[in-house]
């Protein structure tokens, strides 16, 4: 097991299990879909969110997130995307390949909910009261896996945009198809209205923040077209964070930042059993 896996505080790995899910035929390398499951007991049905890391980084990473959601009463499943953490393919960690990565990962997502009802968990997932959501590419994924018919009951995002016209190379990369089917903007029409909230730092200087605006704008007009109260879209700016390039984590605001967001699903999926993590 890498490292990484045992640096997690004792609080949070005492309450985590490593899993494959999905069947193995549909996952790298034969194995399914590597996943880090933290639960508060591993008893008590438990809403849950699944989360997705961004390009480069894997599913390990950022641990207060998880505490705080356990702390909360929720449970994580925190999936490593394609050609990362213990599925590394270094060909699908380039920028170039963010796309074709979201595609693949989109896929993904049904298999991964399925997976939660196993009867290896013990219904210790209320797959009923599920979130969605993802930092930078990871947030693509789930913006784009949200205009499709879903379970879902809420989604929080990242860094990430919601509009591939703010990402012009996206088109010299992948050309005009991949993006089309990629883009969330241009699949609005089929996006169910439920509370979204993103987060993201005007200073990005790798996702321009005007991606996720115009996008978060356009779903706000779709809400009320479909009758559904428009204050259930969140934007959420800081002029300037200190994160590097001001896209890696939220530096000085990232406690604010989690605590946001923890607050948000919290409000929104209910809570589970709070759990005394000291």
């Amino acid at each position: 097991m890498p490292d990484r896996f045992t640096r997690l505080p004792r609080s949070l790995a005492s309450r985590t299990r490593w899993e494959r899910l999905g069947p193995p035929e549909e996952g790298a390398g034969g194995g399914g879909i590597p996943a880090m499951l933290a639960h508060p007991d591993w008893r008590t049905p438990t809403p849950l969110v699944i989360w997705m890391h961004g390009r480069t980084a894997h599913k390990e990473l950022d641990s207060g997130r998880y505490l705080r959601w356990l702390r909360a009463g929720m449970a994580a499943c925190a999936i490593d995307l394609p050609g990362h953490g213990e599925r590394a393919d270094p060909a699908m960690q380039t920028e170039a390949s963010t796309l074709r990565l979201t595609e693949q990962a989109v896929a993904e997502i049904d298999r991964v909910v399925a997976s939660l009802g196993d009867a290896r968990f013990g219904g210790a997932f209320d797959t009923a009261r599920m979130g969605l959501g993802g930092m930078s590419a990871g947030g693509m994924v789930a913006l784009r896996r949200l205009c499709d018919p879903h379970p879902f009951v809420c989604a929080s995002v990242e860094a990430t945009t919601g509009s591939f016209e703010h990402m012009p190379r996206y088109i010299t990369w992948h050309g005009a198809d991949l993006v089309g089917a990629m883009d969330p903007l241009r699949h609005i029409s089929t996006w169910r209205p439920i509370p979204l909230l993103a987060l993201h730092s005007e200073a990005d200087q790798w996702v321009p923040v005007g991606g996720i605006r115009a996008f978060t704008q356009a779903l706000v007009r779709h809400y009320a077209a479909a009758g559904a109260d428009p204050a259930l879209i969140a934007l959420h700016t800081w002029e300037s964070t200190g994160a590097p390039h001001e896209h890696l984590g939220f530096g000085r605001v990232s406690n604010d930042a989690k605590n946001m967001q923890t607050a948000f699903f919290l409000r929104h999926l209910g809570p589970g059993v709070p759990a005394n993590l000291e």
